[in-house]
């Protein structure tokens, strides 16, 4: 099987619930950070050979969303584009199914990449082609139904993260004291200029005035504290410890990679940024989704030949700090080495 690097990887800054990038749809996000990827890359857009985005909030975006990015991008229309849900896992799984694309010497350059706009997630009426006879008609926000509704058990996927904390037995405090820790790392390294480089800088049309640039994360709060934390209210259980605080936020965003075979990045003159050597899924029962993540650390760690342990750095999406707790324990991780940057929460 072919060898698989990262040729280009790129984000634009996270932007808050109708915050600075609301006027983008997520394809538009998207094809920005396509557009750029391409050009870290030093290649042409004629190089690449297949697009895959990960995108959740689908409804009302039209058609294949990642065929959208493709086009806005620059991609010719020759070029196929595939989009993907897999809810939390969409932009990652988008990014695996190009290596395995390419192992499989299906292709040799991929565009990979994932996108979203909260902001714009539309309200939905059900009932509304069959006719509302009678009664109120009930408008469904599509952001909670279909990204943070649990379809399974009913419930908010908040409501996961309090099973979490009752099952390992994860105090608000420790939560709250996680959430605060996320954001400080997190303004150290904005500070630091530490995410400068996977970031780009976005350029928001306005009406009547001059184009705004967007340069900074949003949500990261560069003076949280314990005592603000703790002033927040349960917000999924009435008794509950989880809170808008110690979960992570609701935003807008998109990320882009140019994934190749190593061969083709010998022959354009790419240099590498890093080698894909392994990756791998796990799923639960659907109210322990947010434990899911165990099964495939230690998956992907078996499939190279190493230890789960023997990593110098983790990644893990801080969706609710007690889910991000509950994994650290479960592993046996060194929180030193766990989300340096700060992570989701921030």
């Amino acid at each position: 099987m072919k060898d698989v690097v990262i040729a280009s990887a790129c984000r634009t800054p996270i932007a808050t619930l109708q915050g600075s990038l609301s006027s983008f749809t997520a394809p538009e996000l998207g094809a920005l950070a396509a557009k750029e990827a391409i050009s870290r890359a030093g290649i042409a857009a004629g190089e690449i050979e297949e697009v895959i985005f990960g995108n959740v909030l689908q409804a009302g975006l039209g058609q294949n969303p990642a065929r959208q990015v493709a086009l806005g991008a620059g991609v010719p229309d020759s070029i196929g584009a595939l989009t993907i849900n897999k809810v939390c896992g969409s932009g990652l799984k988008s990014v695996m199914l190009a290596a395995q694309a390419i192992r499989a010497g299906d292709v040799d350059c991929v565009l990979a990449g994932g996108m979203e706009s909260m902001s714009n997630a539309p309200y939905l009426l059900p009932e509304a082609r069959r006719g509302v006879r009678l009664g109120h008609g009930q408008l469904l926000d599509a952001m909670v139904n279909d990204g943070l509704w649990d379809k399974y058990n009913d419930f908010h996927m908040g409501m996961t993260a309090e099973k979490v904390a009752e099952k390992f037995g994860i105090s608000r405090e420790e939560q709250d004291e996680f959430a605060v820790e996320s954001h400080r790392r997190a303004s150290e390294a904005e500070k630091a200029g530490r995410f400068d480089a996977e970031r780009f800088e976005v350029m928001v049309p306005q009406r009547k005035k001059d184009p705004i640039a967007v340069t900074k994360d949003e949500n990261i709060r560069h003076d949280a504290s314990l005592e603000g934390m703790a002033g927040l209210r349960a917000a999924f259980a009435k008794d509950g410890s989880v809170t808008a605080g110690n979960a992570s936020s609701i935003n807008d965003g998109a990320s882009a990679l140019v994934v190749m075979s190593a061969e083709r990045a010998e022959a354009l003159g790419v240099k590498p940024m890093a080698r894909i050597m392994g990756y791998a899924t796990g799923g639960m029962a659907p109210e322990w989704v947010m434990m899911a993540p165990e099964l495939s650390i230690r998956g992907c760690a078996a499939k190279v030949g190493m230890a789960h342990t023997d990593f110098d750095l983790h990644e893990i999406n801080e969706a609710f700090s007690v889910a991000a707790i509950a994994l650290r324990k479960q592993l046996g991780l060194d929180p030193e080495k766990v989300n340096v940057n700060g992570g989701a929460v921030a």
